[in-house]
């Protein structure tokens, strides 16, 4: 193959990228963000890699999740707490089902930019370029805000290391404490309609019961009162990724420093465009969206680019269909992957694939098309004899009005209460927390099938 450089993207065709109109103020930002330190780490980026290796061998099971993109207007201290806070129920519910270890991986720290379906938008009349995340250009329809600003990646970069400056306080001074997390989720399984829920909310503060009982030692609780969170983005606007980009002092190999794991959307995953050309040099894991129109070819095509050693870990395949066509496209996509003997993980990202427009104009995602997606990527991996690796959400710790359904039922009628995404609608901290239990219950199915099986 080749040879890499980080600045050898610009060489390759580039789309949902913006064009800067003043060359020289782009320029200035970059050096000043080259001089900055990166906001992850080599060995943090390849101990993530050993864990997802343990995801594609079904010893362990992925989360991944958080905004549709990060706003500037919507940083908070509470909004990362609240987001992390649903993230680490759910991973304790799904490590209930799943028996494993769950490696949890936030969209957060550097999800701010957006790829358009058009380069611009029109209302009444009016022309004006799309908006394409704050780290690029402004929500507000107006000519000024539009206008894409590289003095945004500055203030991405700040809020990104904030953000990360919280994370890590969070996971290890005591708020993922297992016990306290367990709390949390007992008040959600009281609701009047989450009954279904209770059996294994129940079975789960026995099980902690236990091992409070057994009298477990001062390692172990240490254990039970930490865990480990990784930050993960679309790396799609790559002037902020190359002006990030380090070499490992101790390896000499060079990592995307913006975030643990980095992927490509499924509008930027030409074989020979500018996305691939830059992630293929960089050591982090790389996730590759997935949609129905990615050939077997270009697939080969990409897992020979992306991870031309086949190193376990490094490659996570994120499925975006829609609820109904999963059966359509997943087994030859699986079929391709054993063809080449390639080491991946599976994952399902039941969002993208079901977004609708709702009776009341609202854009939204019914929970039961999410779920029924979900539901049609573990069927498929069932059949296959495959690892249904993990779960891709886009949601929020807010109790926002923006997906319909869940057992609190939110209606077309409910979305313009608290509809707040800048862009696509989030699963809200009722409803991201309900889908665990239910892919929980997937996980314990397919475990209890194996079990049959070897008996």
């Amino acid at each position: 193959m080749s040879t890499w450089e980080k600045s050898g993207w610009r060489a390759k065709p580039r789309i949902q990228m913006p064009d800067y109109t003043d060359e020289a103020a782009l320029q200035a930002v970059e050096a000043q963000l080259a001089k900055y330190p990166p906001l992850v780490f080599a060995g943090e980026a390849r101990t993530l890699k050993r864990k997802l290796a343990d995801v594609s061998r079904g010893n362990a099971f992925l989360l991944q999740g958080g905004d549709c993109a990060e706003s500037f207007s919507e940083f908070s201290a509470d909004n990362i707490r609240d987001t992390f806070k649903v993230m680490l129920q759910m991973a304790m519910v799904l490590t209930f089902g799943a028996k494993v270890p769950v490696v949890k991986i936030g969209r957060v720290a550097g999800q701010m930019a957006k790829p358009r379906s058009a380069p611009t938008e029109v209302r009444d009349g009016v022309e004006l370029p799309s908006y394409r995340g704050d780290i690029v250009n402004g929500f507000d329809f107006t000519p000024a805000a539009r206008i894409p600003d590289p003095q945004r990646m500055l203030q991405a970069y700040t809020q990104a290391a904030a953000s990360l400056n919280l994370l890590r306080a969070f996971s290890t001074g005591g708020f993922a404490d297992v016990h306290r997390v367990h709390a949390w989720t007992l008040g959600f399984t009281d609701h009047e309609d989450a009954e279904r829920y209770r059996d294994m909310a129940n079975r789960i503060s026995d099980t902690l019961d236990f091992m409070t009982a057994a009298g477990i030692g001062p390692a172990a609780e240490h254990e039970m009162s930490t865990v480990d969170f990784y930050t993960s983005h679309e790396a799609l606007l790559l002037e902020y990724e190359e002006a990030l980009t380090r070499v490992d002092s101790t390896s000499g190999a060079t990592i995307a420093g913006s975030g643990h794991m980095i992927w490509i959307g499924d509008r930027t995953r030409q074989p020979d465009g500018a996305h691939v050309e830059f992630a293929r040099g960089v050591i982090n894991p790389i996730g590759l969206k997935c949609g129905p129109t990615l050939t077997t070819g270009h697939l080969k095509s990409l897992m020979a680019k992306l991870n031309p050693e086949n190193e376990p870990g490094r490659l996570t395949l994120i499925c975006r269909f829609g609820a109904g066509s999963v059966a359509e496209h997943l087994p030859r996509l699986i079929k391709a992957v054993q063809e080449e003997g390639a080491h991946v993980v599976w994952s399902c990202d039941p969002m993208h694939g079901n977004t609708i427009k709702s009776s009341s104009g609202y854009k939204t995602r019914p929970f039961e098309s999410v779920l029924r997606e979900v539901q049609e990527f573990f069927a498929i991996h069932n059949a296959e004899g495959t690892v249904p690796g993990g779960v891709h959400f886009e949601m929020t710790g807010k109790d926002v009005t923006e997906c319909t359904g869940g057992v609190r039922a939110v209606t077309d009628g409910d979305l313009s209460d608290r509809y707040h995404t800048a862009c696509d609608p989030r699963l809200n901290a009722s409803q991201a927390l309900e889908l665990a239990f239910l892919v929980a219950e997937e996980l314990m199915g397919r475990r209890t099938g194996r079990q049959a099986e070897a008996s």
